[in-house]
């Protein structure tokens, strides 16, 4: 298109008034749009704080539901649930067990809240294995066609227990066909699939990894997930996971990666999900605490800016934060 030069186009009017900055912005940001990611562990009896990531917590079992109802009440309805066992071993079998802490998190929260919750499980063996691998080693070697069996039972033990979403993100090759089989097979229909499609092997997961106690005991992640360098693998991946029965894919990590997800949302007819990691929300959380960025100002940005790119959902530790400035009608923009 053609537009006339100066002085006849002045894009400055629709800048001019707050009202109407709101009127024509492109991007939007709703409490919907949230998902917020729940730690939940064996062995404690009370909230305990995670030292990586100031101001979240492992809930014990009997505190979880406390945790969701002070986020529902601010708009956040949407949860994405991680387990720490006690018990690990080199089969991560906590993960499949139907007696597992997910598992009983999954029964205790559809007991309290029924269908006005959408409770996403990660799926995933890393926080289970003792050598803190995403499947079965075998040597030094995670052997993907035998980790995309287990993938899809502990996704079956987790759609029994009442999850609305599994998310398999251990990256494995045929693990969305795996899962999406053996759900269809035991009459989950309707269990929704959102794979960790573009998972990148990213620096950005530190805090996370003491959170869940996850770091790998031998060697690196690298050749599994994706190499930060690359933009067409992931428009791949995501590609043939959809192939595979995925409802909704997700690039992760986000502030890094907007132009990976960019391209995603670009390709693909399916909803896409964007995780804001823990280190980017370490980073904003401690610049915060330091009083170098406004914290609000900052996370708002942040979260505007994934939307922008293309996401649909967008995962992050500022959920209920986020929801609340929403609600409150805070707009720095």
């Amino acid at each position: 298109m053609i537009y006339p030069d100066f002085p006849v186009s002045r894009p400055r009017r629709l800048r001019r008034l707050k009202i109407l900055r709101d009127a024509v912005a492109e991007t939007t940001l709703l409490p919907n749009d949230l998902i917020y990611p729940i730690f939940v562990k064996e062995g404690i009896s009370a909230p305990s704080p995670i030292k990586s990531m100031p101001g979240i917590y492992h809930y014990p079992i009997e505190g979880i539901s406390k945790a969701l109802e002070e986020a529902l009440e601010r708009g956040v309805r949407s949860f994405l649930i991680f387990g720490v066992p006690q018990h690990k071993d080199d089969m991560g079998s906590e993960a499949y067990n139907r007696r597992g802490i997910v598992q009983k998190a999954l029964r205790e929260l559809r007991s309290s809240f029924g269908s006005e919750v959408v409770l996403i499980t990660d799926v995933c063996m890393c926080h289970y294995t003792s050598h803190g691998h995403c499947g079965i080693v075998e040597g030094e070697y995670v052997d993907n066609d035998k980790t995309i069996n287990y993938l899809a039972e502990i996704s079956l033990t987790h759609a029994e227990a009442g999850a609305d979403i599994v998310a398999p993100s251990s990256m494995m090759d045929g693990m969305v066909k795996a899962i999406r089989s053996k759900l269809d097979a035991n009459g989950f229909y309707n269990t929704i699939i959102m794979s960790y499609s573009s998972k990148f092997s990213s620096s950005f997961y530190s805090p996370f990894r003491e959170a869940a106690n996850s770091s790998p005991k031998f060697g690196d992640r690298r050749g599994y997930q994706m190499d930060p360098r690359n933009v067409r693998e992931a428009v791949k991946e995501s590609i043939l996971d959809v192939k595979e029965g995925a409802d909704i894919v997700m690039v992760k990590p986000a502030l890094s990666y907007l132009d990976v997800l960019r391209a995603v949302k670009e390709s693909l007819l399916v909803p896409v999900a964007a995780y804001s990691v823990s280190g980017e929300y370490a980073m904003i959380k401690l610049a915060a605490e330091r009083g170098l960025v406004d914290e609000r100002k900052v996370v708002l940005e942040v979260m505007h800016s994934i939307k922008r790119a293309g996401a649909d959902l967008v995962i992050t530790y500022y959920a209920p934060k986020v929801a609340e400035w929403i609600n409150e009608g805070y707009n720095p923009f």
